[in-house]
């Protein structure tokens, strides 16, 4: 038999009002849904900020898992007046979990070590919201009988956690922003605190409470009005320049700087070009290349979204058409429509010998059957697992089968004199990809001496053709870019493969020690 809905507990506490009760229902889908989100913003944040998105999440999940354990766990020490610690749990949340992007981003370039604030804040929510639902089915046990209770709980539980995280990544990143995003929530927080304290008015003193959540309500409303105040000081400070544009993809933070004539582009944090000197790099990433294909008529470019590849390939006007392959539409957009970026890059993502193709470079070579006679690779760095698999042997094996017989294609392949175990482990990769390969590097004072990696069905000649228009490349500096000194030379490296991802290891464990 079922069992029965009570009147009172065993404490004797007052059963909750029928419009109380559902108010606490309905509060369960909102802290749930609030809860993940604060979850999901730590952990995009920190990938953001630190790189690594695998490690970031699972080390942020974890935290926040297990603070939840240790909220539910003291929860057993309230043993009266659950209604107005939940409320008071409630606006504590609002109140952290609201700030916490904004926070955390104004953070990052104040603090010497970040991550004792990330995790702290991570510790602090995670508590609190472990103590909601053990608070929750407590409150409501005179209202419900216990199997419905639990199912009820747990139903609106794990539906607001679905909300979320479709919520999270396809409408509140791209058009929110963290930031506002983090306020929001925090508002549903406050709100659900709120509501309570207006349906306990006539049973409960309210009145310190009330003030606390217009208080908090008052705070996180303000830091809504001045989020993108906010976001700007906070990436001014962090890149130490102004910023001129900043948005939020799907994918990636994008964010343009300018100081005097230099203007800057920067995904995630990580600086991909100046205008002072980014010729020098888009010259040597793509000449070398095309002027070792007799006849580069179709040229494949994965990556590169700001068009500066494109631009150095549509100047040779033996090739007849170029496919640009980059995941985020945005750059596109920005680079094809802004009329000083169009023009930075020739205009060269709106030309007719042009085709942009917005895909994941991973699934688009898997899928593609054409043949290109010079191929160019220009994807960031392999910060993280997402971009690590496109510098796997099984990435390289579906290029290689693209790339003509005579063909040529080159790849940017990071430092060889900070990270030369990761810059070497791309040649590894590409040799384990059945191609030969030549290493080769410029120096680029933006980045300092930068690698990259030729590669070919057949041994690489050294004749190479070179138009006479350009500003860094010439016959003798492009022989001198081979020869690598004892302290970048060629050494041990492992391939890099799905299952083992070395590259991203690696790379984050050079460039570390270079940046720490």
């Amino acid at each position: 038999m079922d069992e029965a809905p009570v009147a009172a507990g065993e404490d004797g506490e007052r059963a909750a009002p029928a419009s109380l009760a559902v108010i606490l229902l309905i509060s369960v889908l909102v802290v749930a849904t609030c809860g993940l989100i604060y979850e999901l913003l730590a952990g995009t944040l920190a990938s953001y900020l630190l790189g690594d998105s695998v490690t970031q999440f699972s080390t942020v999940i974890g935290t926040y898992l297990f603070a939840m354990g240790v909220g539910s766990w003291l929860s057993r020490h309230v043993r009266s007046n659950e209604i107005t610690v939940f409320v008071r749990v409630e606006i504590l949340i609002a109140a952290l979990g609201g700030w916490s992007a904004a926070g955390l981003f104004l953070l990052f370039p104040l603090v010497g070590d970040f991550r004792v604030a990330l995790y702290a804040l991570v510790m602090a929510i995670g508590v609190l919201v472990g103590l909601e639902i053990p608070l929750l089915i407590r409150i409501l046990r005179h209202r419900f009988a216990f199997r419905e209770l639990v199912s009820n709980v747990l139903t609106y539980d794990y539906v607001g956690a679905l909300v979320a995280s479709l919520l999270f990544p396809l409408i509140l990143v791209p058009k929110l922003g963290m930031i506002r995003t983090g306020f929001v929530f925090g508002l549903a927080n406050v709100g659900v605190a709120i509501a309570l304290l207006v349906a306990l008015r006539r049973q409960e003193r309210v009145g310190r409470d009330m003030v606390a959540a217009l208080v908090v309500t008052a705070s996180l409303l303000t830091g809504l009005a001045f989020a993108d105040r906010l976001q700007r000081w906070s990436e001014v400070a962090f890149y130490n320049e102004p910023v001129v544009y900043a948005r939020s993809t799907p994918y990636q933070r994008i964010v343009l700087t300018r100081q005097g004539g230099d203007l800057r582009l920067y995904l995630n944090g990580n600086l991909q070009f100046s205008t002072r000197d980014e010729y020098r790099y888009h010259e040597a990433l793509v000449w070398p290349v095309l002027g070792r294909v007799a006849a580069p008529r179709q040229v494949l470019i994965l990556g590169g979204g700001d068009g500066l590849a494109a631009r150095e390939v549509l100047r040779d006007a033996r090739v007849g058409h170029v496919t640009l392959v980059d995941l985020d539409p945005e750059m596109a957009r920005l680079f094809r429509d802004t009329p000083q970026l169009a023009q930075l890059n020739a205009g060269s993502l709106a030309s007719p010998r042009l085709t942009m193709v917005n895909a994941d470079a991973f699934r688009w070579v898997r899928e593609e059957t054409g043949q290109f006679d010079a191929i160019i690779i220009d994807f960031p760095d392999p910060t993280e697992f997402s971009l690590g698999k496109l510098y796997t042997e099984s990435f390289y094996r579906e290029v290689a089968r693209l790339l003509a017989r005579d063909g040529v294609m080159t790849v940017q392949s990071t430092s060889p004199l900070i990270a030369p175990r990761s810059y070497w482990t791309v040649a590894s990769t590409l040799e384990a990809a059945g191609l030969t390969v030549r290493g080769y590097h410029a120096y680029v004072p933006s980045f300092g001496e930068w690698g990259f990696t030729m590669a070919a069905h057949a041994p690489i000649s050294d004749g190479v053709r070179l138009p006479a228009h350009l500003r860094y490349l010439t016959a003798a500096s492009e022989r001198a870019m081979f020869d690598f000194q004892p302290d970048m030379a060629r050494r041990p490296a492992p391939v890099n493969r799905l299952d083992n991802q070395a590259l991203v290891r690696s790379f984050a464990e050079e460039w570390g020690r270079y940046e720490g």
